[in-house]
C-alpha cells in the first residue's frame, strides 16, 4: 500500500511553544501537519540538532497524542551555522543522497520550518529531483479556534499541470518568437519551428549559435534580436558586438578583434582593448567567419573556451566572458575539408546550428514580408504609403514567379520597397510604379549574374585563393583583361584594345609583349586565357 512520507525539518522557533497547556492554542508546524483529517501521514521523518533533543521528545510526544499512526523517525544532523548556505545546501544534500526513497511511497517535503537558508536549500534539492517529491507548506489558521490546526497546500513542481502557469510560458515563448522575427506573421511552417527552436536555445543556452545562410537571408538582423532577447531576460549585461570578418586582415584582424599594446608594431602608438574584450559580459557577433585567418581562428578558439586571449605584443593575458553568434554563407564544412577552417574550432561553435532559408524558400512569407518593409520604410521617413490592391497584387505575381531571382534575398526585397515608396506619387504605390520596378530588378538581377559568370570564369583560371588574395581593384581589372582575351583572335588584338589610349603616346608600341607582362604579374600566359 501506497504510504505518504512527509520529510522536514524541527523548528526551533515556531515549533517551540512551550511545554503549557497554552502550547495547543499555538500553530506549531511539525504537529499541526499531523492534525489535518485530509492529510494522513503514515511516516515522519524529522530532520533535528543535538542541541534541541528537549524540543524533539516533547513534540514527538504531542504528534503519538494527535496522530498515535504516524510513525516518527528522527535524523540528527550538524549544522555549524543554519545562515551558511555552503553548509546547509551539503548536509541536506548529503542526507538525500544516504536516504533510502522507495518509489511506491509518496514524498512531501516540508518547508515550512527551519531558516530562510535551509528553506531555499529543500526547495532546490526538490527541483533538481534529488528529493522525488513535492513540496508541503503549511501556516497559521485564521481565527482562534482553527489557528493551531493550520492550514497547508501541496505543491508540484512540474509546472506544465497548472494550466494558467503552463499557458502563461506558452504566451511568453509566443511573444519571444514574435520578437525574434520582428513581429512579422509568417507562414511556412519549418521557418517558424526553426524560430521557436532558436527561441529556446536563445532563453536557455549560453552557448554558441552558428547561424548558416545565403546573404541576405537575415543572420545580422536575426543576431541583433537574439542579443536583444537575452538582454529582455537578464542573460546578458553587456553589449552587442558586430564584427564583418570579411573586413579582416593580417596584423589588423588580430589587432581588431584580440587589441593590442602600445608599440606591438609600427603605428601602434597607443593601447587597443580589441572587439573581444569590447563584447565582454555581451554577445559577440562575428559574421563571416569563415573569412577568418588562421591565426585569428586558432586564438578565437582559445577565446572561446578559456575566456582568455593575448592582446598581440602582450605578456599578459586578457579576460573576456562573451556568448558568442557566428554567421557565415559558407558551407564550413567543406572548408574544413579543403583545410581552410579548423575541424576544432567548428566543432566549438556549432553546438546550435540553424540554417536561414532565402527568400525564394519561403514563399508563403512574401506577402507579410512585403507588408512589412513597407511599414518599416514608413516608420523611417515619416511617410504613411501604401499599395492599391492591384499593385501589390502584379509585384506578388511577379516575386513569385520563376523570373523573380532575389538574388540578395530580404536585401533585394527591402530595396524594391524603399524605390517604389519613395517615388511613389501621393503616398500610394501604383501600378506603374510596380511596373518600373520589375524593369530595375530584372536589370540588376541580369548584371549580377553576369559579374558571377565572369568571376566564375576568373575562378576557373588563376584558382580561388589567388583570388582571395587581391585587392578588389585587381580583381575588377584582372576580369575585364581576361574578358577582352577572350574575345580577341590574337594576343596583339587584345593588347590593342586594352591600351587603345596609352599606346597613341608612345613612339614605338608593342602591346603583345604589354600585355604578356600584365598577365605574368599574375602567373598567367595567354595560352591559359584562350585555351
Amino acid at each position: 500500500m501506497r504510504k505518504t512520507v512527509v520529510i522536514g525539518l524541527l523548528g526551533f522557533t515556531l515549533d517551540n511553544a512551550g511545554f503549557g497547556p497554552n502550547r495547543w492554542e499555538r500553530w506549531r508546524p511539525t504537529i499541526s501537519l499531523c492534525q489535518h483529517e485530509d492529510l494522513f501521514i503514515d511516516r515522519l521523518e524529522i530532520l533535528y540538532q543535538k542541541e534541541f533533543e528537549g524540543l524533539l521528545n516533547h513534540t514527538c510526544k504531542d504528534i503519538k497524542s494527535v496522530s498515535p499512526e504516524t510513525e516518527i523517525v528522527t535524523h540528527e544532523i550538524s549544522l555549524n551555522n543554519p545562515w551558511d548556505f555552503e553548509n546547509v545546501f551539503a548536509l541536506l544534500h548529503d542526507f538525500s543522497l544516504n536516504y533510502q526513497f522507495n518509489q511506491d511511497d509518496d514524498y512531501l517535503v516540508h518547508i515550512s520550518t527551519g531558516t530562510h537558508v535551509a528553506q531555499i536549500c529543500l526547495f532546490l534539492l526538490t527541483e533538481a529531483r534529488y528529493f522525488p517529491a513535492r513540496l508541503l507548506q503549511s501556516g497559521p489558521g485564521r481565527g482562534r479556534s482553527s489557528r493551531s490546526k493550520g492550514t497547508f497546500s501541496i505543491i508540484d513542481l512540474d509546472l506544465s499541470q497548472y494550466d494558467r502557469i503552463a499557458s502563461r510560458f506558452n504566451k511568453e515563448l509566443e511573444d519571444d518568437i514574435s520578437f525574434l522575427k520582428s513581429g512579422i506573421k509568417t507562414k511556412t511552417p519549418s521557418f517558424n519551428r526553426l524560430i521557436e527552436q532558436i527561441g529556446k536555445v536563445t532563453i536557455h543556452s549560453p552557448d554558441p549559435i552558428l547561424l548558416a545562410g545565403p546573404t541576405g537571408s537575415g543572420k545580422s538582423k536575426l543576431a541583433k534580436r537574439i542579443f536583444e532577447l537575452k538582454k529582455s531576460r537578464r542573460r546578458i549585461e553587456g553589449d552587442f558586438v558586430e564584427v564583418n570578418c570579411a573586413t579582416l586582415r593580417g596584423k589588423d584582424a588580430m589587432s581588431a578583434l584580440f587589441g593590442h599594446i602600445k608599440g606591438a608594431f609600427t603605428g601602434a602608438s597607443d593601447e587597443r582593448a580589441g572587439l573581444l574584450k569590447a563584447a565582454d559580459k555581451g554577445l559577440l557577433f562575428l559574421d563571416e567567419v569563415g573569412k577568418l585567418g588562421s591565426d585569428e581562428q586558432a586564438m578565437l578558439l582559445r577565446a572561446i573556451e578559456e575566456k582568455k586571449f593575448f592582446p598581440l605584443g602582450a605578456d599578459l593575458e586578457v579576460e573576456s566572458n562573451f556568448q558568442l553568434i557566428c554567421g557565415s554563407n559558407r558551407n564550413l564544412q567543406k572548408e574544413c575539408n579543403k583545410g581552410t577552417f579548423r575541424e576544432d574550432l567548428l566543432a566549438r561553435i556549432s553546438l546550435w546550428t540553424f540554417e536561414l532559408p532565402g527568400l525564394c524558400d519561403r514563399p508563403e512569407d512574401f506577402e507579410p514580408n512585403f507588408d512589412y518593409e513597407l511599414e518599416r520604410f514608413s516608420s523611417r521617413t515619416g511617410n504613411r504609403v501604401t499599395i492599391n490592391k492591384e499593385a501589390k497584387q502584379l509585384f506578388l505575381d511577379f516575386a513569385l514567379s520563376s523570373r523573380a531571382q532575389w538574388t540578395a534575398n530580404f536585401r533585394d526585397l527591402g530595396g524594391a520597397v524603399t524605390r517604389m515608396a519613395t517615388l511613389a506619387t501621393n503616398g500610394r504605390i501604383t501600378i506603374g510604379e510596380v511596373q518600373e520596378e520589375i524593369k530595375c530588378l530584372k536589370s540588376r538581377w541580369e548584371l549580377t549574374s553576369k559579374n558571377e559568370n565572369s568571376s566564375r570564369s576568373l575562378t576557373a583560371t588563376i584558382g580561388k585563393e589567388k583570388i582571395e588574395q587581391l585587392d578588389v581593384f585587381d580583381q575588377a581589372t584582372l576580369e575585364k583583361v581576361v574578358e577582352i582575351c577572350r574575345s580577341s583572335a590574337t594576343i596583339a588584338d587584345a593588347g590593342r584594345t586594352l591600351f587603345n589610349r596609352s599606346r597613341l603616346k608612345k613612339s614605338t608600341v608593342n602591346d603583345s609583349d604589354r600585355l604578356r607582362k600584365y598577365l605574368a604579374k599574375f602567373g598567367l600566359n595567354w595560352n591559359q586565357i584562350v585555351r
